[in-house]
């Protein structure tokens, strides 16, 4: 089981595009990373990884340890008024998972867990990709040309590799009537609990960095009806977030204040993905270009096993574009479990006054929040098979997921 002498591009270089690189490359395989941006992208918030199969897959990656260390510690997140008494508190199991870290913190591990043995070429994008029996010929906006034996479309929700491939972003990404930004502040004067403030159709949560208080990260969410515009336009990002938050009151004009001064801004749609197929040829879909819900509490471990899978999956076949079903028929069953129905928009930001209400009545009994709990757990949970390399020199990594395969049966 091998993918010696085979060349695979990654397009996406966030979480998943990493990881599949890093698998693939454990495999034998010679491995491209293309990425548009220019380096690696500071901005965003904290992902969460929860129960045996996601916790396995980033042992089996040996970085289980580096980011348990890096984990940013965090607690129950709690919804208050505007005068900051509390409605209520989720726990830190709901809110944080088994492991939490901030986005940046994980794209940085993969990256270098992967850069020995990958090629990245930033502030490029594919241009143009053409199927034949036995490879896949690829333009780039600035690299030369060149032919792959498979390539990998991990560049999220709005997928270049996706349009190329499938057609129009509109027949497979639906906006689910809500938009979210994070970015970092000078702190407004909060402690590292995070903080949520709510007005219908509008969310702002803010809570101090634990590794430097005297800065702060801020997370909002806002209902509004779809935009089309340039997703790497941040001016017209931070003119779109002021004007839905203005007025809001709370610890908000202060996030503004640090908006308009912010570096690095994570602006996005929140859209749910549906496509039927998530391979074309040698080309094939990974993460939220194939099954993603924006803010969705699995996406991220999910992308992580399906770059596990994607990867076995090939190496299993030794290259052979079977693969890729046999990749997407155990994949699609596990994320269609959490992305059905799923709109973290409607939770965290309840369009109207009664809706409000509603969830921070629900929220407020012990039961409920024991069930959110209990509910995530179980989502979580997959059983995978063990692609084992078999190159001497990936032995460690071996005995790492046999390690796993056996902790998690326990």
């Amino acid at each position: 089981m091998s993918l010696e002498g085979v060349r695979v591009l990654v397009s996406g270089a966030g979480v998943a595009g990493p990881a599949v690189a890093w698998w693939l490359a454990e495999h034998g395989a010679t491995v491209t990373v293309v990425e548009i941006a220019k380096t690696l992208r500071t901005s965003g918030f904290a992902v969460d990884f929860r129960g045996s199969t996601h916790l396995g897959v980033l042992r089996g990656m040996g970085v289980l340890d580096e980011l348990t260390a890096l984990r940013t510690r965090g607690g129950a997140m709690t919804c208050v008024t505007a005068d900051g008494r509390e409605i209520f508190t989720l726990p830190a199991e709901f809110a944080g998972g088994d492991l939490e870290v901030r986005r940046r913190d994980l794209s940085r591990v993969l990256y270098e867990r992967s850069a020995p043995r990958v090629e990245y070429l930033f502030r490029d994008r594919v241009t143009g990709l053409v199927n034949a029996p036995d490879s896949v010929a690829v333009e780039f906006a600035h690299a030369a040309p060149r032919t792959f034996d498979f390539v990998i479309g991990a560049d999220g929700l709005h997928s270049g590799v996706r349009v190329l491939t499938h057609g129009p972003e509109t027949d497979y990404v639906r906006h689910l009537d809500y938009y979210i930004a994070g970015w970092d502040l000078p702190n407004p004067g909060v402690d590292t609990t995070p903080l949520q403030y709510n007005q219908p159709g509008r969310m702002a949560s803010v809570s101090a960095d634990r590794d430097d208080e005297t800065k702060a990260g801020a997370l909002v969410v806002f209902a509004a009806p779809r935009v089309d515009h340039d997703w790497f336009d941040t001016d017209r990002h931070k003119a779109l977030i002021t004007k839905a938050l203005t007025g809001m009151g709370w610890h908000v004009p202060k996030l503004l204040d640090g908006l308009r001064a912010a570096d690095d801004l994570y602006f996005d749609s929140i859209s749910r993905v549906r496509v039927p197929h998530w391979s074309t040829g040698r080309v094939a879909l990974l993460g939220d270009a194939a099954w993603g819900v924006t803010l969705g509490g699995m996406g991220v471990g999910t992308g992580l096993v399906g770059a596990y899978v994607l990867a076995g999956e090939l190496a299993r076949a030794n290259g052979n574009p079977a693969a890729l079903k046999s990749y997407e028929d155990r994949m699609r069953p596990y994320t269609t479990r959490w992305q059905r129905g799923a709109n973290p928009g409607k939770f965290l930001a309840p369009a109207t006054a009664s809706g409000l209400w509603l969830r921070n009545t629900l929220f407020s009994t012990a039961f409920v929040r024991r069930m959110l709990v209990a509910g995530t757990a179980t989502m979580a949970t997959a059983d995978l098979p063990d692609y084992q390399p078999q190159n001497d020199r990936r032995g460690s990594t071996t005995a790492r997921w046999a390690a796993t395969s056996e902790s998690s049966s326990d």
